[in-house]
């Protein structure tokens, strides 16, 4: 059975820094490209960051650019996401995801359809 547990959400000042943390479980860990999406009260879940299995192709929404960080650690089944400079507008539900790598990377990651496993979300609130 395939887990995803995501963890390290909480309640933090504009301006400050949280680490989003995505522990897997029950695949093949190396054969998923791993994406990070949020979503907040009233809107569609979102796309925010995502990168191969590899680790060395990451992809970024717009919004997120030059200040949240995608890694991961094939050691130990874990997708990371380093969030810097956070803002109000930055609060939601995040949520992690795993894609197949065979079903291919690139921009099709952005999309929540190429996700086959999703983690129950972490809930992050950045105050004014």
């Amino acid at each position: 059975q395939v887990q995803l547990v995501e963890s390290g959400g909480g309640l933090v000042q504009a301006g400050g820094s949280l680490r989003l943390s995505c522990a897997a479980s029950g695949l093949t860990f190396t054969n998923y490209n791993m994406g990070w999406f949020r979503q907040a009260p009233g809107q569609e879940r979102e796309f925010v960051s995502a990168l191969t299995w590899s680790g060395i192709t990451t992809y970024y929404a717009d919004s997120v650019k030059g200040r949240f960080t995608i890694s991961r650690d094939n050691a130990k089944n874990t997708v990371y996401l380093q969030m810097n400079s956070l803002k109000p507008e930055d609060t939601a539900v995040y949520y992690c995801a795993a894609a197949a790598a065979a079903s291919g990377s690139g921009f099709g990651l952005r999309r929540v359809t190429p996700y086959n496993h999703w983690g129950q979300g972490t809930q992050v609130t950045v105050s004014s």
